[in-house]
C-alpha cells in the first residue's frame, strides 16, 4: 500500500464519514475535460447536493474558482464544505447527522 499524501489522508477521513452514513459519493475526474473549480468530492445528503473541497491543511487555501463554485452551489440550494482537518470534517459530519438522523 502506498503512502497517502496529506490531502489524501484528509480525503480518506471524509470518505470514512460518508461511508459511515452510507451516502452515495464520487470524485469528479480532474482531467482537463470538466469545469474548473468543481469540488473534490460530490455527495447527496437527504436528497440535497453537497460539494466538498479538500485541502491538506488549513494553510492551503481554495482557489478563486473553487470559492466561486462553492458560492454557486450554495446559491442553487446545495451545500459546500471546505475540509482540511478533523474539526472541519466534524462540521461536515454534524451537517450529515442533522439531515439523516
Amino acid at each position: 500500500m502506498s503512502a497517502l499524501t496529506p490531502e489524501g489522508k484528509t480525503k480518506r477521513m471524509v470518505t470514512e464519514v460518508l461511508k459511515k452514513y452510507k451516502l452515495w459519493y464520487f470524485f469528479p475526474a480532474a482531467n482537463g475535460m470538466g469545469r474548473a473549480g468543481i469540488p473534490d468530492i460530490i455527495t447527496i445528503v437527504d436528497g440535497g447536493f453537497v460539494g466538498i473541497e479538500v485541502k491538506a491543511d488549513k494553510t492551503k487555501k481554495p482557489t478563486e474558482l473553487q470559492v466561486r463554485c462553492g458560492k454557486e452551489i450554495q446559491a442553487a440550494g446545495g451545500r459546500w464544505f471546505l475540509v482540511f482537518d478533523e474539526g472541519s470534517c466534524a462540521e461536515l459530519e454534524r451537517y450529515i447527522q442533522d439531515k439523516v438522523m
